[in-house]
C-alpha cells in the first residue's frame, strides 16, 4: 500500500504483536525516524538478557532505536523527541505513559492503536477481558492520546467478531494487523484535516485490570462455558492451571463438551472413546491439551496414556 505523501513518524511500541504496525508504516514509504521501545531486561529461567521483538526489526530496518526506562522521568526525551521533529507518533502496546508535554510536540499528535471497541474495556487487558466477558464482538480503536488512561478522542474504530476458538494471542495479533491496516487507511484524512475525532461516550467507558497469574486457577464448581472462556482469555497469560495430586497442571486448551449434564463432583476427570471430559458446576469440560510443571504440553490423551490414575483423580487438590 503506497500514498502520495510520507509522513516523519516515531513509533513507539514493545511486544511481537506490535511488529507488524511498525513494519506496515514502513512498508508504506513513511519516514521513521525514530523507534521507541522498553529496555533490554533479563527473562526465563537463564536471566538471560531478552531484546524487544519492536526493537529486533527495527535494528533489521536500520531504524534508530531508543529505549528510555520512562519518558516522564528522563529529562532529555523530551528534548529527543524534538530533535527528531515526527509528524505525528503512532503508539502500539508500547508499555509507557507518555508526559503531557509530548503528546502536543507533533503536529499531528499521538496517535494510539488500542485492541477493543473503546470506550468498552479500557486498560492492560482489554483483548482477554472481551474472551471473559463473552464478548460475540471487539475491535480495533485508533485514538488521539491525552493525559488519562485510552481516554482521548476515537480518529477511527472497526469491528469485529471473536472467534469461537479464538484465544487471546490469536486475537491480540490479529486486532493489531487490523490496526494497522485501519491506521494506513486513516493517516491521509488525518493529515488533510478531513478526519473529525469524536469524544468518547463516558456513560459506556469500562476498564479492565492488570491480570495475575492466580487469575489463571480454575475454579471446577464454575461452569463448563465460564472455564472454557477463561482458558481462551487466559492464553498465553498468565495462562490456566489446576491442581492434580499436588502437582500444578496447566490446562492449555479445552472446550465445552457436547454433554449438558456432569456425572459426578466438579473436577471429577472422566476417560471417554472421544477424549478427556471433566466435571464442572455445570457442564462438562474436554481437556484439549494439558502440561504438568515441568514437562512439555502434551494432548490430554497423550496425558492419560502416561498417567493411567488420572481417571477418577479430583483436580483442584
Amino acid at each position: 500500500m503506497s500514498y502520495d505523501f510520507r509522513l516523519k513518524i516515531v513509533f513507539m511500541g514493545t511486544p511481537d504483536f506490535a511488529t507488524p504496525v511498525l513494519a506496515a508504516l514502513v512498508d508504506a514509504g513513511h519516514d521513521v525516524v525514530g523507534v521507541y521501545t522498553q529496555p533490554d531486561r533479563r527473562a526465563g529461567r537463564g536471566r538471560r538478557v531478552a531484546t524487544p521483538p519492536v526493537k529486533e526489526y527495527a535494528l533489521e530496518a536500520r531504524l534508530r532505536v531508543f529505549q528510555p526506562a520512562s519518558l516522564r522521568r528522563d529529562e532529555g526525551a523530551l528534548d529527543a523527541l524534538n530533535l527528531l521533529a515526527p509528524d505525528v507518533v503512532v503508539v502500539a502496546a508500547y508499555g509507557l505513559f507518555l508526559p503531557t508535554a509530548m503528546l502536543d510536540l507533533p503536529r499531528l499528535g499521538c496517535l494510539n492503536i488500542h485492541p477493543s471497541l473503546l470506550p468498552r474495556h479500557r486498560g492492560p487487558s482489554p483483548v482477554a477481558t472481551a474472551i471473559f466477558d463473552g464478548d460475540a464482538r471487539t475491535g480495533v480503536t485508533v485514538i488521539r492520546l491525552d493525559d488519562e488512561m485510552d481516554h482521548g478522542p476515537i480518529v477511527a474504530q472497526r469491528e469485529t467478531t471473536i472467534g469461537q476458538d479464538e484465544t487471546a494471542g490469536a486475537l491480540t495479533a490479529r486486532l493489531f494487523r487490523m490496526g494497522a491496516e485501519l491506521l494506513l487507511q486513516t493517516l491521509p484524512g488525518w493529515d488533510r484535516g478531513d478526519v473529525v475525532p469524536v469524544a468518547q461516550d463516558e456513560s459506556l467507558a469500562t476498564v479492565t485490570r492488570q491480570l495475575t497469574k492466580q487469575d489463571g486457577e480454575i475454579d471446577w464448581p464454575r461452569p463448563a462455558e465460564y472455564i472454557a472462556r477463561q482458558v481462551r482469555a487466559y492464553s498465553p497469560w498468565p495462562g490456566t492451571f489446576t491442581l492434580w495430586r499436588g502437582r500444578r497442571l496447566a490446562i492449555v486448551a479445552a472446550d465445552t463438551a457436547r454433554e449438558s449434564v456432569a456425572s459426578g463432583p466438579a473436577g471429577l476427570v472422566t476417560a471417554l472413546p472421544e477424549g478427556v471430559r471433566v466435571a464442572t458446576g455445570e457442564g462438562v469440560l474436554e481437556l484439549r491439551t494439558v502440561q504438568l510443571e515441568g514437562r512439555k504440553p502434551v494432548a490430554a490423551t497423550e496425558f492419560l496414556r502416561g498417567h493411567s490414575d488420572f481417571t477418577g483423580s479430583v483436580l483442584g487438590g
